[in-house]
Formats: C-alpha cells, structure tokens, sequence
C-alpha cells in the first residue's frame, strides 16, 4: 500500500452519530488530532431514522391529545391531523436526510470526516473502503473508539426477507400512513410508533407477548398507556405474537398469531429489540467476535483487548441504549483518552470524572406517548431482584393543582423509590401529560444523593406539576 494511503490521528472514531461525535468534540478540545469515519449519514440514527423524527411525528399528537381537553380551545382542535403537514415538520425535524448541517459542524470543530465503511485492522489499525472503492489505512497513536450504535433486530420468523416487514426506520420515515398497521413489541417503539400512526389515521393493532405494555418500566405505566391506546381506537392484544406472516401478491400482509388468530394489514412494523451495528467492522482482528456487543468497564474502555486504547461507546456496548446516555458515556471517554494520552492517572471511584456510574444508577428515559412516561433509576422489581431494601411512596399527579390547570381531567401518576438505609432517592416514575420535563429534577436527586429530608427544602413552584414532589413527601410523612 502506498503511503499517500495511510493517515496517522491521535484518536480514530468509527461512527458519527451524537455519540461518535461527542468523543471527537471531548477529544479535539484536549487537543488531540481525531477523525471520524462514516459509511452513512453524519448525525446517524438519532437524527434521521429515530428521536427526531419520531418526536416530529408525535409532538402534534401530544399536544392535540392536552388541547382537546382544555377549556376555550377552538373546536377545530378536534378535527383529524393535518397528515401532509406533520410529515413534512417530520422531514424538516430529519433535515430532509441530508447531513450539510452536521458535516458542517464537525469540520467547524477541527475534527476530519472520512466518508466511507471502517473496520479495524489490528492494535489501533482501522481500514477504511471509500465511496469511490479505494481504500484508506489509518493508524492510532492513542486510541481508536467504536461508536456505530445498534439496529432494529427481527425476529427468527420464516420467510420474513419476503415479507418487507418495516423496522424502526421504516416507522419514522414512511411517506403516508398504512391504512391497517400491526405493530409487534410492547416497548418504547413499538407504543411510540403506535400512538403515532394511530393518530396519523392509521388502524392499529399492538401485539405485546408480555402481560402488558413497557415491561421495563413500573407496570401502572403501561396499564395508563393501554387505556389511553384503546380510547384512541388502537386494539391492543397481550401474551401474543407472531407465528407465520406473508406478504400477498397484492400486498397485504396476512399474519397467524400464536393464539390462532388471524389478521390483515397493510405493513408490520417488528419492534422486537435492537443488535449491534458489529458485525463487520472487523472485531476478529483484535480477538472479538463478530456481532457481539462490547463489553467495557466504567471508563468504556473494552475489557477484552489489552492495552487500553480501543473503546466502545453507546449503543455498541449494550450499557444504556439511550442517546443521551450514549452523549454521557462519550463525555466520560472523551476524558478518559485525553488523560491517558497525558499519562494521567485515572479518577474512576463512584462519580468520578473517569466513571460512567450513570449508566447503573441514574439511566433517564421519556416514552412520548399518551401519556408520557418518565422513568429514572430502580422501579421496585429491579430492587427486589437487587435485593435493596426501598420504600415505595406513590400519589396522584392528577390531585396536584398544577396538573389541573394543565388539563382539567389529568391523570397521572407518581412513584419515588427511598433507599432504606441511606435515606435517598433511588428511583422515580412519573406517568401523565408533560411529566417529561419532571424527569431532570429526579435524576438529580438520584445522581447528586440528596437526603429525602432537605429535598423538604426544594420548593416547587405554584401552580406547576413539579409540587408532585412535595406531595410525595407528604404522603410518605402521613403514611
């Protein structure tokens, strides 16, 4: 190979999507020379096939589903959806899948792009097939970090190349609704995308294999959210799934449940899990399997290969499946490489600056359904399989003034998870309208282990949701 084809960085990142991009940024401004390889569109799945286009489609539901119900709101409120409109603020939201925006801020930023697929090629080697079928050789004097996220996982199901099912992507980015649409999976997904294109003037149905929806999160989440589906029009089935599928001549799709149901739609959307974008990014040549997820340890430092210098970051690594905890985790690599880079040693003790200790402790998420749910931290399975001994303290949103100036008939609910023996906040679950924006207040709580007894102390502005939290304290005082 000629040496016109091989380049030398300080750190080489495979994948630039939020998370790849994240630990380029941390790593150019410790003043190491980074370059990220692309094989698709830089902004990767988030911008374009996931959370911006998914929200784009679900925030005019959300607030119609509030406004229908508010006082002194025009009548053509209730009126269907303008379809065309929502989905082009949905191609707006997706930049039109086009990444000008993101090329543009890389490069503002100091960091190189090198379009193209990247497979490591040994100890800190990655080789990079170009667009135009060259090839480009990179070598890393420090660290070489995978950041390629995760993809929809279709189940073992026969025959099902033939049957064209939709995947996520598929769901965020369709050009019109399916008149008849059989979403599978009972999770974030899967009720996200049903909300959506039922309110889009699709007919759903929602097959869930478990006993209800959002297994992971506390079980009156899910049962809010079923109501609400059902109320919509959605026919949501529990302890179901798939046994055969076919897509007819004319295009139907004709699906046998495992109950012996039979039904008819027009597309299916398997929201059935995620696997890792690794399957060809050459992890045999370090010793790794192919298609196996990246185990690291808190620094995303993968534990299997010696010498610390490749790093797995996001989705790969299976520890959050979250974009945002993907970000967080690429701060804390980002640091961690420019550290050892200035032969520093590392600070990794519990919420350390070297530590992802927030992908165990304090993992936020929002389902942008009707209504939301928001979740952080242990739900009371999670610490009876853990074995932690916690206090339960639950109350109606809906009781709180300010959830009834923002809808006249809120329903919600709140639940916080005490630690018996330190006396914190260890989980928190809030479902109802807007509870989203309650979330960051529980993660603090969580990550910076506030005593319940100065949280008495945060005052809640009145007439606001947030005064939830002071009638969980009371309610826990009264019990």
């Amino acid at each position: 190979m000629s040496t016109e084809n091989i380049r030398t960085y300080d750190v080489i990142v495979i994948g630039a999507g939020p998370v790849g991009e994240n630990v380029a940024d941390r790593t150019t401004a410790a003043g190491l020379s980074t370059v990220i390889v692309e094989s698709e569109l830089a902004g990767g799945e988030c911008s374009y096939w996931a959370c911006e286009p998914s929200k784009a489609l679900l925030r005019p539901v959300l607030l119609r589903a509030d406004a229908v119900h508010v006082p002194g709101i025009h009548p053509a409120v209730k009126e269907p959806l303008d379809i065309d409109a929502v989905l082009a603020h949905r191609d707006r939201m997706s930049a039109d899948w086009k990444d000008d925006g993101q090329v543009e801020w890389i490069k503002s930023v100091g960091i190189d792009l090198l379009r193209g697929h990247g497979r490591l090629a040994g100890k800190r080697e990655v080789s990079v097939e170009t667009p135009d079928g060259g090839t480009v050789r990179l070598r890393a004097r420090h660290a070489v970090a995978v950041c390629t996220g995760s993809r929809a996982a279709l189940p073992p199901l026969p025959g099902i190349e033939s049957l064209r099912p939709w995947t996520s992507r598929d769901a965020t980015s369709a050009r019109k609704p399916p008149e008849r649409l059989v979403v599978v999976g009972a999770g974030v997904v899967g009720v996200e995308m049903a909300t959506a294109w039922q309110a889009l003037g699709s007919r759903v149905t929602l097959l869930a294999r478990e006993e209800g929806l959002l297994p992971r999160v506390e079980p009156f989440a899910g049962e809010l959210v079923t109501e609400r589906l059902r109320e919509a029009g959605a026919d949501v089935r529990f302890n179901v799934s798939v046994a055969a599928a076919e897509r007819t001549q004319d295009g139907e799709v004709r699906i046998t449940l495992t109950d012996g149901c039979e039904l008819t739609a027009d597309e299916i959307l398997f929201a059935t899990g995620r696997a890792p974008r690794s399957e060809d990014i050459g992890l045999d040549t370090v010793g790794l399997i192919p298609g196996d997820w990246l185990a690291t340890d808190d620094s995303l430092t993968v534990t299997a290969v010696p010498g610390n210098w490749l790093y797995a970051v996001g989705d790969v690594n299976h520890r959050a499946l979250f974009t945002h905890q993907g970000k967080y985790q690429a701060r804390i690599a980002g640091a961690v490489i420019g550290a050892r880079a200035r032969g520093e040693q590392l600070d990794t003790g519990r919420w350390a600056p070297h530590s992802g200790t927030a992908d165990t402790e304090a993992v936020p998420g929002v389902v942008f359904t009707d209504p939301e749910v928001a979740s952080v931290g242990l739900t009371v399975r999670e610490a009876e399989l853990t074995g932690r001994a916690v206090e339960v303290v639950d109350h109606e949103i809906g009781h709180v003034a300010g959830a009834l100036q923002y809808r006249p008939d809120y329903r919600g609910r709140a639940r916080i998870l005490i630690d018996r023996d330190r006396q914190v906040v260890v989980g928190a679950t809030f479902v109802g309208p807007g509870v989203g924006e309650l979330l960051h207040s529980a993660t603090i709580a969580i990550s910076a282990e506030v005593p319940v007894d100065r949280l008495w102390h945060a005052v809640p502005a009145f007439p606001t949701i947030s005064e939830v939290w002071l009638r969980l304290l009371e309610t826990r005082r009264d019990s």
